[in-house]
């Protein structure tokens, strides 16, 4: 068994978005830099019929979409998420960032002689 290699500096972004706007969002957070999202339906409750005095009917039927990114990276996907989903916009969605404390994955030989030799 090989050694897990920790990664560290690393956040998830989780954006509740509605189903129309998940691919912009997918395709907004890849050109920013984010590798891979994990996305899953879910049904909201609440406000369904209506939201506030304009009378705005809210889609409860929602995507899911998570991002694990590095901290540098964090502020422009989560900028660039927000701006392509319009969550300044009521009943739109929302997202939020949760730091993590270490994750492990496979990482490619090339990948770590690479790291090795930066941090000599």
């Amino acid at each position: 068994m090989s050694e897990i290699i920790y990664l560290t500096d690393v956040a998830v972004i989780t954006c509740v978005v509605d189903k129309q706007h998940s691919d912009a969002v997918l395709v907004a957070a890849r050109d920013m830099g984010a590798r891979g999202a994990i996305v899953h339906s879910a049904q909201g409750w609440g406000i369904r019929e209506r939201l506030g005095a304009l009378g705005v009917a809210v889609e409860t039927e929602r995507d899911v979409i998570e991002f694990l990114v590095s901290s540098d990276q964090q502020d422009l996907v989560f900028e660039a998420i927000f701006q392509t989903a319009g969550l300044d916009a009521p009943g739109r969605g929302f997202m939020y960032i949760s730091s993590v404390d270490r994750a492990a994955t496979y990482v490619p030989e090339a990948v770590r002689k690479q790291l090795d030799a930066e941090l000599e």
